[in-house]
């Protein structure tokens, strides 16, 4: 334990003398901008398509999606009035539809619960996730100080997959899905 001590001693005389590190509040927020407008334009910097629909547009968005596929894999949390096609397994579903419990705009972050079924949210080559508008929080910490209760485990998805690991070029859809379609339900 001493020298435990001893090192941890060095380390807090060390860090004494630095200035502490000032955080922007909001890096991504212009002034005025309204966190769902925020969101919906770092879905598209992200490469993700984002829409602002009531539940009947967000219903007629999932049949476009869903025309001409065999079914659809749904998460656990997906409303009975969304669940409109055939029930497909996760791995061979074109199609996941899941149920946010949140969205960040700051990061342009969507949560999604490990009890919604985390096979419906990465595994079909197309991802439409439902989210409610007054659930768009414009901060992280914002959006954690908001809940009442999470789930044991969270999925935090930013963007479709993507991924530059093999020779520095940008190939999408590698560890998930390739399309991310987000409906804001108003």
């Amino acid at each position: 334990m001493e020298v435990r001590a001893r090192i941890l001693a060095r380390i807090r005389k060390a860090l004494k003398e630095r200035p502490k590190a000032l955080l922007p509040e909001h890096p991504h927020l212009r002034l005025g901008e309204e966190p769902l407008d925020l969101f919906l334009r770092r879905l598209a910097e992200n490469g993700a398509e984002g829409h602002l629909l009531n539940q009947e547009g967000a219903v007629g968005l999932l049949k476009e999606l869903a025309h001409g596929l065999p079914g659809v894999a749904y998460g656990k949390g997906v409303p009975t009035s969304f669940r409109l096609f055939p029930e497909l397994p996760p791995e061979a579903a074109p199609l996941g539809v899941s149920w946010a419990l949140f969205a960040v705009a700051e990061t342009c972050t969507l949560a999604l619960s490990s009890e919604d079924g985390r096979k419906a949210q990465l595994l079909p080559p197309t991802h439409l996730v439902l989210v409610e508008r007054e659930r768009v929080y414009s901060t992280l910490l914002e959006a954690f100080s908001e809940q009442k209760a999470l789930p044991s485990a969270l999925g935090l998805h930013s963007g479709p997959s993507k991924s530059a690991d093999i020779g520095q070029v940008m190939v999408k859809g590698v560890h998930g899905p390739g399309r991310l379609v987000v409906a804001v339900l108003t």
